[in-house]
């Protein structure tokens, strides 16, 4: 039994079973035993890649997006470059070496990370050392999106919003109840339900349909969305998810590069939910901003010229190299329904005077 497993034990015996989205905040963010405070998880020797650690290509194309963005912004000067969850800084990095080719971008800019793990944030100092000398603003770290200066805004967020606490409510006997995590008669942690009907849900569903609602995700696209419309700016966010709201289970725990069980080993497993893309776009509107896709990864790379830049590194590469690029390639932007082009999509929010978004159609 892990020691966050126990603490939850004894929270549960407390207070009685916690909704589903405080057993995920708890076992990825309690303070001394969450997932996210205690290690890096990504990489081959971790549990999890992520799409800047499989090529530059990604980084790159992120950071071009960035860089035509604050053009048709009209160059905002200076301005604030954030990431919501920046990994290992990876991404970052990437992004910067690709976006000097707009001038003036880097001296505009300064970073700022948002970012709550100590472990995380040592990855990302030793990653962002040696930032490119005309960046103009430095790089900076944050716990919150609110301590972010108020300033013209371009944001990025690759797989954030999957790591967000989801509440979970189940169609039981014409009603909707809270999921919930209590202790079974075995002693074992478990599902259940609240006895309680919960009114605020309205959708007509079958007895056993599971609806998904994403109240922290909102929240923070909410307010994203209303310092953009309030200061000027955009922001694009990537994840796996689904375009259209609808009903199943999607929470799901990985651990060494496997699916494992969300209530086993508490704060020692990844534990997410796909990203309903609907009701963040919707977030985003309720706040004034304009909203651009969702459009799968695959056609948001290859709109922003990924097949070019992959012949082009192809082209400079010694063979065996230059086939680890057509891998990645095939990864990040494939066309198949297991493919990360297919099962993660991208969303653009925007200042409502942006007509146009890169890599949108």
């Amino acid at each position: 039994m892990t020691p966050l497993e126990r603490e939850i034990r004894t929270l549960i015996a407390v207070e009685g079973p916690i909704p589903v989205s405080r057993y995920m905040a708890l076992c990825l963010g309690h303070p001394t035993h969450g997932y996210y405070m205690t290690r890096d998880p990504i990489g081959m020797a971790g549990d999890f890649v992520t799409a800047p650690e499989i090529s530059q290509m990604f980084g790159e194309l992120v950071g071009l997006w960035a860089a035509q963005t604050w053009i048709d912004l009209g160059r905002p000067s200076p301005f604030a470059l954030v990431e919501l969850g920046p990994g290992r800084g990876t991404l970052m990095a990437d992004a910067l070496r690709a976006a000097k080719v707009a001038p003036g971008f880097l001296q505009a800019a300064a970073v700022h990370l948002v970012e709550t793990s100590p472990v995380l944030r040592a990855r990302q100092r030793a990653t962002l050392a040696s930032p490119p000398a005309a960046l103009g603003g430095g790089v900076h770290w944050h716990a919150s999106l609110d301590d972010v200066p108020d300033r013209p805004v371009i944001a990025l967020a690759n797989e954030f919003f999957d790591a967000l606490p989801i509440r979970q409510v189940v169609r039981d006997r014409g009603a909707w109840r809270e999921r919930l995590v209590g202790i079974d008669a075995g002693g074992a942690l478990a599902f259940g339900l609240a006895p309680d009907a919960d009114p605020s849900v309205s959708y007509d569903a079958p007895d056993g349909a599971v609806l998904e609602i994403a109240a922290a995700g909102a929240a923070v696209m909410r307010a994203l969305a209303a310092r953009i419309v309030a200061c000027g700016g955009a922001a694009l966010a990537i994840d796996y998810g689904h375009a259209r709201t609808g009903f199943a289970d999607t929470l799901q725990a990985v651990r060494r590069h496997a699916f494992a069980d969300p209530l086993v080993d508490a704060g020692e497993a990844d534990v997410t939910a796909h990203v309903d893309f609907a009701q963040l776009a919707q977030a985003a509107q309720d706040a004034g901003a304009r909203v651009f896709g969702p459009v799968t990864q695959g056609a948001l790379l290859r709109a922003l010229g990924i097949e070019h830049r992959a012949r082009t590194l192809a082209s400079r590469a010694s063979a065996k190299a230059s086939e680890e690029i057509g891998a990645a390639l095939t990864r990040l932007a494939g066309e198949g329904e297991d493919d990360m082009g297919v099962l993660f999509k991208a969303l653009a929010v925007a200042h409502p005077r942006l007509s146009a978004c890169a890599g949108f159609a």
